[in-house]
């Protein structure tokens, strides 16, 4: 396992004002509570990060600034990757510039390029253009269609050895043994699913290195606690951590089924299905940590998405609430009290 990375690393959620530009005080505040709770490291600008709505202008200037508060304090893997080849090698110019020593890479969205394609005409371009650069590629099947096979992974790393992890969200953990059998024993594989981590860090046909997390923008020492724990050997006490925080874990995404009046005056029963970064970002609001608002087409929850997003927080509350004590002290906030009262929620949905 290659020891640089391993842990918890935070995919940053992007604050945004009323003008959906930056807020960059919001911004620079969530990286400080990242730092000041011993995150391993950091992610701007992945798919939390609302990589794919953010003005080109914003996305650079989003990991150079994270990456100089970041800077001798915490790592940072900075999101560069795109559908197009000429735009990801744009990027990671832009954040090798910046600082950065290690960029994600997100296999190909929309276009649905194969996974030759993708070794040949897309990381393998990227790799090349940047060989003091370490990559880690992402395959996440769900949003991309698209996904880059282990086979593919294995024949990159043995020509750019400068590939150093993929991070798995495809949920598929016979594909994962399958990466685990062909790479060496210094490429590492991370969770990109929260729910999964234990099981990925716990099965030694995987041995995951560590989690890149959603939820850990709210419980960041929580989840480096567990990740070292599981890194050590130490199961019991990491089952402890990652039974309390399930609630969390089981909302990165969320799903409502809705009774809603069309316009001939029926109605019909339809089921809505919010992803990650709506949800995480409807429970820092909630908790007081930031603004919730995402930039459209990302919105809002239903009423019954906040509701199961603000019980997930309060069972957390009640039954391990060191979780999320270090967000009253470092945001001023009265985490039970706004748990309580729903005028703090009331405006976060539809």
């Amino acid at each position: 396992m290659n020891q640089a990375y391993t842990g918890c690393w935070t995919a940053l959620v992007t604050p945004f004002g009323k003008d959906f530009a930056v807020d960059w005080e919001s911004l620079k505040r969530n990286v400080d509570f990242q730092i000041e709770e011993g995150i391993n490291g950091i992610l701007p600008m992945g798919t939390t990060g609302e990589s794919a709505t953010v003005a080109h202008g914003e996305h650079a200037e989003v990991i150079a600034r994270v990456a100089g508060w970041a800077a001798g304090k915490t790592n940072v893997l900075a999101g560069t990757g795109s559908n197009s080849t000429d735009e990801a090698i744009h990027e990671t110019k832009l954040a090798v510039n910046a600082g950065v020593k290690t960029c994600l890479l997100v296999d190909c969205y929309y276009n649905k390029p194969s996974s030759l394609e993708l070794r040949k005409e897309y990381y393998g371009r990227i790799l090349s253009a940047f060989p003091e650069t370490e990559f880690i590629a992402y395959a996440i099947p769900g949003r991309s269609v698209t996904v880059i096979l282990p086979e593919d992974l294995a024949i990159l790393r043995s020509e750019h050895p400068n590939l150093v992890a993929v991070k798995e969200a495809t949920g598929d953990f016979e594909r994962m043994k399958r990466t685990r059998t062909l790479l060496p024993e210094e490429f590492n594989i991370f969770s990109g699913d929260d729910p999964n981590t234990t099981r990925m860090m716990t099965d030694t046909s995987i041995g995951a290195c560590g989690v890149i997390s959603v939820i850990s923008n709210i419980t960041p020492a929580s989840i480096v606690e567990m990740t070292r724990l599981l890194l050590n050997g130490k199961t019991d006490e990491a089952a402890v951590i990652d039974e309390a925080l399930k609630p969390l874990f089981q909302m990165v995404g969320v799903a409502t089924t809705e009774k809603i009046k069309l316009p001939d005056g029926s109605t019909a029963e339809v089921t809505y299905k919010f992803p990650n970064p709506v949800p995480i970002k409807t429970m820092m609001a909630g908790v007081g940590m930031m603004d919730g608002r995402c930039k459209p087409p990302m919105g809002k929850l239903t009423k019954g998405g906040v509701k199961k997003v603000r019980e997930g927080l309060k069972q957390v509350w009640r039954n391990y609430p060191k979780a999320l004590e270090p967000i009253a002290e470092f945001y001023d906030v009265d985490v039970a009290e706004r748990l309580d009262k729903d005028k703090y929620w009331k405006p976060l949905s539809y």
